[in-house]
């Protein structure tokens, strides 16, 4: 009896050596990083890392095994690295589901074809033909002429390394990668083509960061051999992800935090929610502008305000999201109401605004109240408010001169005094570009600029001035109609012609008029006085019309803008 007892005592003790050294998930999927063994809640769908690990059809391979150089050079020819990446949409808020997205990358020439073959094109170019030269590596063509049943040599192999099978939907069998999550000290396993998505609901992990990590093995001759590990980090919080961007009309750079002041800012809201956890939620915002205009809560994620004052100011916004969840099981009390409200404040939050409150009312539905908190500082400024084109002059050319035509804009502004002035030319419809010009200016009291520019030939071009500072710029259109610069050879010798005509002609009645004034002073009759009124009006407009005075003598022009 006490041999028995004692063979027994053996057993057990060479069962449990047995046991501890056996591989588990964990030690194969945290990369041989020994880690204790702690609580975890259940993520649904998932299995604890003590389990044991087939690592005879699931070999684990060290960092540093050489086999890794040749883990692929078995399966196709040309060999080489395959690479993976592996990428969240996190950060998520507690409740909500977080994705991850994991592919794989083969070396160059080599991809996957629709039925799950590997291609791999020899001397490939990227503008060879794309069925020249290939080679097709079809490792599931033993599974194609047997079914599941009578497939009893490879019945074994369609199993995860915890002896689980494959799952049996459409397709499963031109699923040749096994791939292997592993976050929270639990793992999930699944099969995939050459990229694999999934997702968790993460009521039941705890806030802070986390490491998600995937081993992948693809399908070998009488094992599965490892080609690929990837991980990366995702959050968990109890606060709503919000991101807010600003703009305004004006504004030459968003990203500075530098805006005008008499011109409204849109603040736009955005919530990261990618697995559209707050779809059936009621959502509100709190505004606080910080230049003593008040609080405003708003039911859109969009609006502006105006800034009327100069200087630093800091904004706050605090979101509220009321999401409705089932009720809990309601437990018969005396007269007591049938409302409890309960509070869960992280160490991380505004004291001042909980992260979290649940509230169970079966009558009226049971919600969460969520919270999100943003702050950001901004400087307000004088800017280049309005500018406004309010003349245009063509400006008529002589034969020396430049055979472009040229037009002169006179520009004025509001707002602060622009630095450099910029004029793109365009199609009459304002959509295709023909060039821009951009010149310093330097203004010192008043916004008015003239600006000449020249155009390569006449026609209706589309104009766009814009005025700008360092921190803002503004612009103005106008569509315009250019005439030719200079007159053709023709024209210039009807006008020569025209012009010498009347020069003889006003030499030959001035010698008429002193002639009829030197010899009839006196016997002039009141016809006649008439006569040479007329005459002396006429020759006095012939003379206007044709040797106009100096422009530069008017008095007008004195005031006209500096031409840039």
């Amino acid at each position: 009896m006490c041999g028995a007892h004692r063979h027994l005592v053996l057993l057990l003790l060479a069962e449990a050596v047995l046991c501890a050294a056996a591989m588990r998930f964990q030690d194969v999927l945290s990369n041989g990083r020994t880690a204790p063994v702690t609580y975890h809640k259940k993520i649904q769908g998932w299995s604890s890392d003590q389990n044991k690990w087939n690592d005879k059809l699931y070999p684990f391979w060290e960092d540093s095994d050489p086999r890794w150089k040749d883990c692929w050079k078995v399966l196709v020819f040309a060999g080489g690295k395959v690479t993976t990446k592996l990428v969240t949409d996190s950060p998520a808020l507690v409740g909500s589901n977080v994705t991850f997205v994991v592919t794989l990358q083969f070396p160059k020439c080599q991809k996957e074809d629709y039925d799950g073959n590997i291609i791999y094109q020899r001397n490939c170019t990227p503008d060879s033909p794309a069925a020249q030269d290939q080679y097709v590596y079809n490792w599931t063509e033993w599974i194609d002429n047997c079914g599941w049943e009578n497939c009893t040599s490879n019945h074994s192999h369609n199993v995860f390394p915890d002896g689980r099978p494959f799952p049996h939907y459409p397709g499963w069998r031109r699923r040749n990668f096994v791939y292997l999550f592993h976050t929270f000290g639990q793992y999930y396993q699944t099969i995939g083509r050459s990229s694999a998505i999934f997702s968790i609901n993460t009521a039941n992990i705890t806030l802070g960061k986390h490491r998600m990590a995937v081993s992948i093995y693809r399908r070998g001759h009488s094992t599965y051999v490892p080609i690929a590990r990837a991980s990366t980090t995702y959050v968990v919080t109890d606060k709503i992800p919000i991101f807010v961007s600003m703009s305004q009309k004006h504004d030459r750079n968003i990203s500075d935090s530098i805006f005008i002041k008499d011109s409204p800012i849109t603040f736009d809201v955005k919530i990261h929610d990618p697995s559209h956890y707050f779809n059936d939620s009621a959502i509100s915002y709190k505004w606080n502008f910080g230049d003593g205009s008040g609080l405003f809560v708003e039911s859109g994620a969009t609006t502006s305000h105006t800034f009327a004052l100069q200087g630093n100011f800091t904004l706050n916004l605090t979101v509220q999201a009321i999401i409705p969840v089932p009720c809990k099981p309601v437990t018969p009390t005396s007269s007591l109401p049938t409302t409890a409200v309960t509070t869960e404040v992280s160490s991380n939050s505004d004291p001042s605004a909980p992260n979290e409150i649940t509230e169970d009312n079966p009558d009226g539905g049971c919600h969460i109240y969520r919270y999100g908190y943003y702050a950001a500082g901004i400087t307000i400024v004088e800017g280049i408010l309005e500018v406004n084109i309010i003349q245009m002059t063509s400006i008529q050319m002589t034969e020396s001169q430049a055979e472009n035509p040229l037009v002169d804009f006179v520009v004025t502004c509001q707002g602060s005094l622009p630095t450099d002035v910029c004029t793109a030319v365009s199609d009459p419809t304002c959509q295709v570009s023909q060039g821009m010009i951009c010149d310093p200016v330097i203004v010192t009291e008043e916004c008015l600029i003239t600006i000449r520019r020249a155009f390569d030939e006449p026609g209706t071009y589309c104009i766009n001035i814009t005025l700008g500072d360092d921190t803002s710029q503004a612009l103005a259109s106008a569509l315009i109609s250019v005439n030719g610069g200079s007159s053709s050879g023709t024209t210039k010798g009807i006008f020569i012609f025209l012009g010498l005509l009347a020069v003889f002609g006003a030499i030959g009645a001035f010698v008429l008029y002193k002639r009829y004034k030197q010899y009839k002073p006196i016997e002039r009759s009141a016809g006649q006085a008439e006569n040479q009124e007329g005459l002396s009006a006429y020759i006095s407009n012939f003379k206007a019309f044709f040797f106009p005075k100096s422009t530069e003598r008017n008095p007008l022009l004195k005031s006209k803008p500096g031409i840039v």
